[in-house]
Formats: structure tokens, sequence, C-alpha cells
């Protein structure tokens, strides 16, 4: 139950700000995010299960990032790893609109997944349950383990928090703040997914706290069109408590537009 929200074209002089949570299973490792020694140009974390990253920036303003689509039925243990698609386009040169059209034809074999992929000049959002890649138009914008801005309580609640935000001067603390929300939706307002209502009610807060799988991280991505890349995450432990921040302040090859 990740959540991507994000504000395209929507601030003065910050082409795209991302306020995103990872959920996970706290037994699948991962490193916080750094810049890669094998990829020096990407600033990501990584999922050592299987090598690839759920959201990822380089320093030519290159991003993207992705959240599980949601559908037992369909769930493939054989399948290759989703995160894969993440770093395949960071460490690439295809433009955004190359890449999904790219990611089209090969994302038969992958379990469900919804992918965010932006170059500096335009941002692109895919699923592979979806029938086509959409560009996304400038506005407020997100998504959960659905389509973009499918309206379940999480994303309607932290797309409304994120466009308040948009309105005021940017501060990392007010955006990890937004993203630390632990309050369930009411259960007349819960997605009809055939779950155990006690599992529907934890997973729709936009933080979810379980000591077994839960907000495993919070990340804040401002990209200026100065050429500034401002990245903050913060890990928590399975009990809930902070187990790291990190925050960097990167320069682009060159300003990006998106």
């Amino acid at each position: 139950m990740c959540l991507i929200l994000f504000a395209h074209r929507v601030v003065p002089g910050a082409p795209l700000i991302v306020a995103a949570n990872r959920d996970e299973y706290f037994s699948r490792p991962a490193t916080p995010a750094a810049m890669w020694h094998d990829h020096p140009e990407i600033l990501a974390g990584r999922d050592l299960a299987a090598g690839g990253t759920w959201l990822g920036v380089t320093t030519s303003g290159r991003f993207a990032a992705l959240t599980n689509f949601r559908n037992p039925a369909t769930h493939r243990a054989d399948a290759p790893s989703r995160g894969g698609l993440v770093k395949a386009f960071l460490v690439g040169r295809m433009s955004a609109r190359s890449y999904v059209e790219h990611i089209v034809r090969e994302a038969v074999p992958y379990n469900g997944f919804c992918l965010l992929v932006g170059d500096g000049r335009e941002l692109f959002f895919h699923s592979n349950r979806a029938e086509a890649p959409v560009e996304v138009e400038p506005g407020v914008h997100g998504f959960a383990n659905h389509l973009l801005n499918t309206p379940w309580p999480k994303v309607v609640k932290g797309r409304a928090g994120l466009e308040k935000l948009t309105r005021a001067p940017f501060d990392f603390d007010e955006y990890l703040a937004l993203l630390d929300d632990p309050t369930p939706a009411a259960d007349r307002d819960l997605p009809k997914r055939g779950r155990d209502l006690e599992r529907e009610r934890r997973h729709s807060a936009l933080r979810i706290l379980s000591p077994d799988y839960g907000t495993r991280c919070s990340t804040v991505l401002r990209i200026t069109s100065e050429g500034a890349i401002d990245f903050a995450e913060r890990s928590f432990h399975p009990d809930g408590g902070i187990a790291a921040n990190v925050r960097y302040r990167l320069k682009m090859m060159s300003p990006v537009t998106l």
C-alpha cells in the first residue's frame, strides 16, 4: 500500500514536488537513500533482495517511482522484480515517453505495477493494468496501489494535504508531517477489495503502523527550475520509531522544466 503524491507544474520555480511513503515487509532488506556507488548519478534507496528501487532521481534530472498494483488473483511468484523498472529508467537514456511506450511491450511478465517517470521535459504515468500510458497534466496528483488519482481515502486525503502545502513556502518537515499520518479512513470509505476489515482499516492510513508490514520510509523530493534537487528521507523501525533521517541537495547538470 505505497503512496505517491506529487505536484506537477504547480509551484512556480519548482516543476516537480513529490511526497511518498514506501510500505513493505520489514523483513525485506533494503538500504536508505544514498548515491549509488555503481551509478554515482543516482540518488535512491535500494532493494537488496532484487537490486532495484522504488523511487529515485538522477543528477541529470531523471525521476522515477513505482507502486504495486494490488490484484492477488493475478499475482505470479515467478515474476521479475518491479523495482527493476525504476532502475532501468534511471540508468538509461530513453525519454520518458519512449520508455513507457517500451514498457507497454515488455510489461507482460511483471505483476501489476504503477510507474511514474519524468525526464526533465515530460512526466508519464503507466500501469500494466491500464490500456495505455498517460502524460501527466499539470496539477496535484496521487496514487497508491491503483491507477492515477483513483479516489481511495489515502489518495484523496493526501492530495488535499499536498495542495495546501504547495501554497506555502517549501518546508521538508511540513511535507514529512503530511506523510506521518496514521489515522485510518472511515469504514464507509474503505476500498472493497475482499480483505478483512481490520486490515483495510490499517492500510487506509497515509502511514501504516505495523511491526511486520508497514511504512518503511517517507520521501520528499523537490526539483527546481534552477537545477537543484532537494531530497529528504525518513526511515522507520518496525516499532514505528525513526531509524534514520537523510537529506541531500544536489546540483543538476542542466535545469529542467517538467
